[in-house]
């Protein structure tokens, strides 16, 4: 079948028993093994159809959008591709190295982590973990940590997150690798914060963001911004927060990074509500909602829609604010996000509201 919009031709699901079939008079050893060389072909060329889908996330703006729509388009051959490395890594050496190259560039890992629930990034992060110590490459392994710890976060796992992103730092510092230093200590200072452990949490955050300002890395830069940001608002310093956001929503915009821009806005949402500027929040969360919408953000929509659900029930909306707050639920437990789900259903049983599950 031809798909006109894609200008791809797509073979029925049946043609993979026919191709299984063992054919007269043929040797089934020779076609196995022709059969396992066209895997591996498969897996390398999906390999690096991810690798363009990351590339293009980076550009930012319409990019992002390119990379998402690529990399949906190609989502099953993709992940057919990562589990034959994965499956064959012990024996294959063709395997080994893509399994440690699957998502293993930034933003192929951005990526992944907006389309692809934490637990199933966690299976291929351990594959790539797994296949970096065979190959002896030390800093993707320090990369696989880290984005394993970023997953861990997203599932609630802090403390366990802690631990990944401890390793991931000593590997960076060990090999002089300035940019992943920067990164794991600002996650290390995202995940303290979480902990409740603030000043400490900054202190993390100060020293990745000197790192990523001497390396000119402006998307690191943005996001340890905001992450500052947070920790300021915890500490009870709504307006500090604010000039804080407001740098990472300058540099976000300037680099055309989507994601990071909702999340700014969503933060500046979130200090307005602090300081009682009700129907501003509101509109920094409307703002936040198109574009998590827009890219397919989950986390970030359920954000958005919870953080505007109690904004809105502070201005006396109860019945729009469950609505909002049904639909965040939804989104947190579709990306196994507890700690979201717990507060969420908190909030509802609070408000006297059903959850919204049949």
């Amino acid at each position: 079948m031809h798909d006109d919009a894609s200008r791809r031709w797509r073979l029925h699901d049946l043609m993979r028993d026919v191709a299984q079939v063992p054919l007269e008079g043929q040797d089934q050893a020779a076609l196995e093994a022709q059969l396992e060389a066209a895997r591996a072909r498969h897996a390398q060329h999906y390999c690096g159809v991810l690798e363009i889908a990351g590339n293009l996330y980076l550009k930012g703006g319409k990019g992002a959008l390119a990379a998402l729509a690529l990399y949906d388009l190609d989502q099953r051959n993709i992940a057919t591709g990562q589990r034959w490395s994965a499956l064959n890594a012990k024996s294959d050496e063709t395997a080994v190295a893509l399994a440690a190259a699957f998502g293993r560039t930034l933003g192929a890992a951005l990526v992944l982590r907006i389309r692809l629930h934490p637990r199933e990034r966690i299976n291929w992060l351990e594959a790539q973990r797994s296949a970096c110590i065979r190959l002896g490459d030390r800093q993707s392994e320090g990369n696989a940590l880290g984005n394993l710890g970023t997953a861990w976060m997203d599932l609630g796992e802090t403390r366990r997150a802690i631990e990944f992103h401890e390793q991931a730092l000593k590997i960076a510092r060990e090999i002089g690798d300035r940019i992943g230093e920067g990164s794991e200590l600002g996650s290390l200072g995202t995940a303290w914060g979480v902990l409740g452990e603030t000043r400490r949490a900054i202190e993390y955050l100060e020293q990745g963001l000197g790192i990523m300002r001497e390396i000119g890395n402006r998307r690191g830069e943005g996001a340890t911004l905001g992450n500052l940001g947070i920790a300021w608002r915890d500490l009870g310093e709504p307006r500090r927060a604010i000039e804080y956001y407001e740098q990472q929503l300058e540099i976000t915009r300037e680099i055309s990074d989507r994601e990071q821009e909702g999340n700014a806005l969503g933060n500046l949402g979130i200090a307005a509500a602090q300081l009682g500027e009700l129907l501003r929040s509101i509109d920094f969360f409307e703002q936040q909602l198109e574009i998590t919408r827009e890219i397919g953000d989950r986390r970030g929509e359920g954000h958005g829609y919870y953080n505007s659900a109690l904004a809105l029930d502070a201005l006396g909306e109860r019945t729009e604010a469950v609505r909002r707050a049904q639909k965040a639920l939804a989104l947190y437990e579709a990306i196994g996000a507890k700690h979201s789900v717990a507060m969420v259903r908190a909030a509802l049983a609070a408000w006297g509201a059903e959850d919204g599950r049949s």
